[in-house]
């Protein structure tokens, strides 16, 4: 006859297995995706113009609430107006830039699981990381109001940046509750160390000169999971 205690050994040990898996669930390692930025420059002109960018990216999640990617961004800043600006002067750039960056959501470090209001805050997140953008610039070089002096500065440079992030992703499950697709809708302001984003580098001593080269995004994008899967000791 077999024994009890055997038998309540077994029992909690399944238990003890179901209670763990209902505790987790798996996720996918990568992701690739895509997205489309509203973007505007903050340079040393006053006036700035509202254009797109698109990116791709590749993404390798740490954890579910741990993204970690590389982008490929192209966009258009531009500003100033020969017709209303009074020193006349004017730029289109129209740059590519590298991007690696990392995000931290809330659900990585609050338990969401038994509280409706974490449950919904769990995938707003905040990031930064830094990159190198390619700055091809088309600048009004000559005053017009001054033909013997040319605005300094470069046409083509490349300048170091940090992006600063945040935003809410949005995740969406397959059948065995695994996310599988996700939208981001997110803030992104990326500060350039340099003068390139508009391609002037006057002396402040003659113009406003008084802080790094900036653009912010508004941005909406999708990444599509894939490759390896692994648990994660929290529920979706």
């Amino acid at each position: 006859m077999i024994n009890k205690k055997y038998i309540l050994s077994i029992f909690l040990l399944f238990e003890a297995i179901s209670s763990k898996a209902q505790l987790e669930y798996n996720f996918s390692k990568l992701a690739i995706g895509f997205g489309m930025s509203s973007i505007r420059g903050y340079t040393n002109l006053n006036k700035q113009d509202d254009h797109f960018a698109e990116n791709i990216n590749l993404t390798y999640f740490y954890s579910p609430y741990v993204p970690i990617a590389v982008e490929l961004q192209s966009g258009t800043l531009s500003g100033g107006s020969i017709i209303t600006d009074k020193d006349k002067r004017q730029y289109t750039n129209n740059y590519k830039a590298l991007i690696f960056h990392g995000d931290l959501q809330l659900g990585q470090i609050v338990d969401y699981q038994y509280n409706g209001f974490l449950n919904f805050a769990k995938n707003f997140y905040v990031g930064s990381g830094f990159g190198f953008i390619q700055n091809n610039n088309k600048v009004q070089r000559y005053s017009l109001n001054d033909p013997t002096y040319p605005f300094p500065g470069k046409d083509n440079s490349i300048d170091f940046m940090v992006p600063l992030r945040v935003g809410y992703e949005i995740k969406f499950y397959n059948f065995f509750h695994e996310p599988f697709m996700m939208i981001d809708i997110g803030y992104v302001h990326n500060i350039a160390f340099g003068e390139g984003l508009d391609g002037y580098n006057d002396s402040s001593a003659r113009f406003r000169n008084n802080a790094p080269d900036q653009y912010r995004q508004i941005s909406v994008g999708v990444k599509f999971a894939f490759g390896n899967r692994t648990s994660y000791t929290k529920l979706e």
